[in-house]
């Protein structure tokens, strides 16, 4: 798809820019549904000005164009397409004074990364919850002093979890087992880089925390679960926490879950219509 793009204002200011032009980064099982949510026109404020996928698309309700062009015609990018991409563009997109609303928050627990994160601009930087809640709560309760200790059990289908770092006897455990099996245990910091795909909700987890060495991860495989669990429990000298959800898993691609587009749509719409937290 071609189409000819009004470049973007080298100005910084936006109160004034009753639209935000987004560009999209990914056309997969999260992407299609932000992309067509935007291209109906369902998030007030946001228009879907070009996609980017480094495939090439033929159903786009948009131009797709690179990386460097969707950087000249868009304010706001919305990365829905994994943590490699963060890590290969995300300054960029600041630099140039766009905004970024990021879905694979897996990236942001290396150290490096959200440092230089925070350092660029103009751009400013978001992140979305995707598959959990309870972070909000979490937040608030870091006014009251730290959390003593935070646990996530993240539970999936056994096939979303193989990643080619296994071993030949895990991995056949994982083909074969009957009944659950932990496939990990770490930190929030270390997890979300063996589970590029499926451990985002513990870098959530983590940045509303304030601390990935402090959030302990298990994951685990479960030949039963026909919804992914994630289990989050948190105590200090203030009070407990335990947030429970299920979710149904996306037939596309049951890595994620049917609701993180969704959960990626509501963040979009808080950015556009008012200010949001800097990471």
């Amino acid at each position: 798809m071609t189409a000819t793009l009004t470049p973007r204002p080298d100005t910084p200011a936006r109160p004034d820019r009753p639209v935000r032009r987004i560009g999209l980064v990914g056309w997969g099982a999260i992407g299609r549904v932000v992309g067509t949510a935007l291209a109906e026109g369902r998030v007030p404020g946001a228009e879907l000005t070009c996609v980017i996928d480094n495939r090439p698309l033929v159903d786009a309700p948009a131009p797709q164009l690179s990386f460097d062009d969707a950087l000249a015609v868009c304010d706001l990018v919305v990365e829905a397409a994994g943590q490699g991409v963060v890590r290969e563009w995300a300054e960029r997109v600041l630099t140039s004074g766009a905004d970024l609303l990021i879905a694979s928050t897996g990236a942001l627990v290396d150290p490096e990364l959200t440092a230089r994160l925070r350092a660029a601009g103009p751009g400013r930087v978001y992140f979305t919850g995707g598959a959990v809640g309870g972070l909000d709560l979490l937040q608030a309760v870091r006014g009251l002093g730290p959390l003593t200790s935070v646990t996530l059990t993240t539970t999936k289908l056994p096939a979303t979890l193989h990643q080619p770092w296994m071993d030949a006897a895990l991995t056949a455990r994982l083909h074969t087992t009957t009944e659950p099996v932990e496939v990990m245990r770490g930190t929030a910091r270390d997890v979300p880089a063996k589970f590029p795909k499926s451990t985002n909700v513990a870098a959530s987890v983590a940045l509303a925390t304030g601390d990935p060495d402090l959030v302990e991860v298990v994951v685990v495989a479960d030949p039963d679960a026909t919804l992914t669990r994630h289990v989050i429990e948190a105590a200090g000298p203030h009070g407990t926490y335990r947030f429970e959800v299920e979710h149904r898993p996306d037939a596309a691609n049951p890595a994620t879950s049917q609701v993180v587009p969704h959960a990626v749509l509501r963040s979009l719409g808080a950015v556009v219509g008012r200010a949001g937290q800097i990471l």
